[in-house]
Formats: structure tokens, sequence, C-alpha cells
């Protein structure tokens, strides 16, 4: 199960030799800090220790959300479904394609290509894409000032993005590795 209380409080205390992906220094300082408690906080952690998110301030505020030291905020309301498991951080490129499609009626493949156009950071791009967005949230009856600071804030954390399904993968088998050797250390 992946709900097991003797890998999170294992973990959360820096036990982490020979756990798949968690092992190294900078992941083991960061499990403590973070003290998982719940999956989604795991695959969250994988996909935050990259250099972007460390450098950037964004794992800090996700780490201090989740403790209750810094509130958890949502720009709009509509932003909470999709952000709720990430404490109201943006982390992976499936939220930014969620909040395009959600809130400024992008298709699935437009939300992708705005998506990839906040990752490359391409000027003429971003600005078209920005118009849209903006058109597609006033339609949503969001209001222009507030379309436009959502676009700014996705495309401040697209750019560290980080896809779910692979963060997701490797927080399973860090779980099993650690599962199997809270439970079963002899073997």
């Amino acid at each position: 199960p992946v709900d097991d209380a003797i890998v999170y409080s294992e973990l959360s205390h820096g036990d982490t030799a020979g756990i798949f992906q968690l092992e190294s220094s900078g992941l083991t300082d960061l499990v403590m800090r973070l003290k998982p408690n719940v999956f989604a906080d795991l695959v969250a952690l994988v996909a935050l220790f990259r250099p972007g998110p460390l450098g950037s301030g964004m794992v800090d505020d996700f780490i201090n959300r989740k403790h209750g030291k810094t509130p958890i905020r949502y720009e709009l309301k509509e932003l909470e479904p999709i952000l709720k498991d990430t404490y109201g951080v943006i982390v992976y490129q499936a939220q930014v394609m969620q909040i395009a499609n959600r809130l400024a009626g992008f298709s699935l493949g437009e939300a992708d290509i705005l998506r990839r156009a906040m990752g490359k950071k391409k000027a003429e791009e971003m600005a078209k894409q920005k118009e849209r967005f903006v058109a597609g949230c006033v339609a949503n009856r969001i209001s222009k000032a507030k379309a436009e600071k959502l676009f700014d804030l996705i495309a401040k954390f697209a750019e560290y993005g980080f896809n779910k399904s692979h963060s997701a993968a490797y927080a399973l088998v860090a779980y099993q590795t650690a599962y199997l050797k809270f439970h079963y250390p002899n073997e």
C-alpha cells in the first residue's frame, strides 16, 4: 500500500540509503525538509529535485506551504482542483495544460503547444499564446488583469514544469524499495 506510515516516517528521518532516486545527499536533505506523508509528496519531490526548481525558490515555497508556514493561495478559485495536490504550486506540465484548457478554453492540443512555447521561451510565440490565453479567460468571465497575471504565473513555472507520469513512475519505485527496506530488512 502507498500509505504506509512506517515508510514515510523512516524517509522523513533521512533513512534513504539504498532507496531508488532518494539516496543522494541532496535528495536526502530534501526528503527530510519536506517530510512526505502521502504518495503525492513523493511524486512532487522527484519532480522538484532539479536545478530550476531548486534555484528558483519554488521548492522552498512548496515545503513552506505543505507545513503551513506560508498560506496556500490560489490566484483564482478555479485553480484549486488543479493545484491542490501541490499546495498551490505549479509543478507539472500537465497542470499548465489543465489551466489553459479549463480557464482559457484551449483544446488539449492547443494547451500542449502553449506548454512547449513556454518551455522554449520564444518571444513571438509567447506573445501570440498570451493573447489567445487572455482572450479565452475573458470569454470565461475572468478579468483581463487576472488573466494576464495568471499567464505570467504559469509562464514562470512552465519552464520548470516536469512530466508528472515520469515523476510518478520514479516515485513508485522509490516507495516500493523503501517499503521493502523497512518491512523486509534482512531480505
